[in-house]
C-alpha cells in the first residue's frame, strides 16, 4: 500500500482520532526506555509520546506520511525521530524496550508469509521479554458495492469543502478488504473536482492473531476489546492485544 498520494486525505480523516492515544502512552510509560511504533503514518501517535517524554522511533514506509509527521512534530517543538523503512526489512543497530503498532498498522500484511517475515524482523530487534502490543478493528463492515458518505466533510479557510464518498469490495478468501474513496472539492464558485485513492487491507480474526504470534515467538497475548481493557465480545469495535517476546 502506497500512502504517498494518501498523506493528505488521511491527516483530514484521523487527525482527531483520540481513542488510542492514552492507552500507548501508558503502555510506553510503564515499559519505560526507547519506543519502536511500527506505521507511524503522520506522527499522531508519535508525537503524542513524545509529548509525554517517551523516547520514540517512528517505523515508515510511505516518505510523504514521514514529511506530515516531522512538519507534525516541529510545529509541536518536538525532537522526533522518524525512519523510512518496511516492517519486513528495516535493520536498525538497537533493540527496543517496547514495540508497539497502532491502529491497524500490521493489515498491511497481506499474506501469511508477509505476516510472519514482518514479526520475526520486529523480533529481532528486541530482547526476550520486550512488550509488543498492538490494535486492530474487528472485521464488521458496511454494505459492499454502494457508493456512500460517511459524514467526512471538510471545509478550508478558502470556503471550499471536500466530501468524501466511499465504496468497499470484500475478498473474502483473501481476507481482504478493498476501500475506494472518492474525494470531492467544491470551490466557492462551484466548481466540481474528485480525486480517487485506493486502500486495500487484510482483516485478521483473533484466533488467527493468537497462533501468528505464538508461532512467530512471541508469548500468547492478553486480548482485550477496548483501550479501556474490556473483555472482546460481540460488541467490540477493537481487538488490542498484549504480547511479548519469548
Amino acid at each position: 500500500m502506497n500512502y504517498d498520494q494518501f498523506a493528505d486525505l488521511y491527516d483530514h480523516q484521523y487527525d482527531l482520532y483520540r481513542d488510542d492515544l492514552h492507552f500507548y502512552a501508558g503502555v510506553a510509560q510503564r515499559a519505560g526506555g526507547k519506543v519502536l511504533e511500527v506505521g507511524a503514518g503522520t506522527g499522531r501517535v508519535t508525537t503524542f509520546l513524545a509529548r509525554k517524554g517517551v523516547d520514540v522511533v517512528g517505523l515508515e514506509p510511505s516518505a510523504r506520511m514521514i514529511e506530515r509527521a516531522r512538519n507534525r512534530a516541529a510545529h509541536d517543538g518536538l525532537q522526533s525521530q522518524f525512519v523510512q523503512g518496511d516492517v519486513r526489512t528495516f535493520r536498525l543497530d538497537e533493540q527496543f524496550s517496547l514495540l508497539i503498532a497502532p491502529f491497524n498498522a500490521l493489515m498491511h500484511l497481506y499474506t501469511p508469509n508477509e505476516q510472519l517475515q514482518a514479526l520475526e524482523n520486529l523480533r529481532a530487534h528486541a530482547a526476550p521479554g520486550t512488550p509488543f502490543v498492538f490494535d486492530l478493528y474487528v472485521p464488521r463492515f458496511g454494505k459492499m458495492n454502494t457508493l456512500r458518505h460517511e459524514g467526512e466533510t471538510f471545509h478550508a479557510p478558502d470556503g471550499s469543502r471536500r466530501d468524501v464518498f466511499l465504496v468497499q469490495r470484500h475478498d473474502k478468501a483473501r481476507q481482504h478488504i478493498t476501500t475506494e474513496y472518492h474525494v470531492d472539492t467544491t470551490q466557492p464558485d462551484g466548481c466540481l473536482t474528485r480525486q480517487h485513492y485506493t486502500l486495500t487491507q487484510r482483516y485478521y480474526t483473533r484466533y488467527e492473531v493468537e497462533w501468528l504470534l505464538r508461532f512467530a515467538g512471541f508469548e500468547s497475548p492478553k486480548v482485550t476489546g477496548s483501550f479501556q481493557g474490556g473483555p472482546l465480545d460481540t460488541h467490540s469495535e477493537v481487538m488490542v492485544f498484549q504480547s511479548r517476546v519469548m
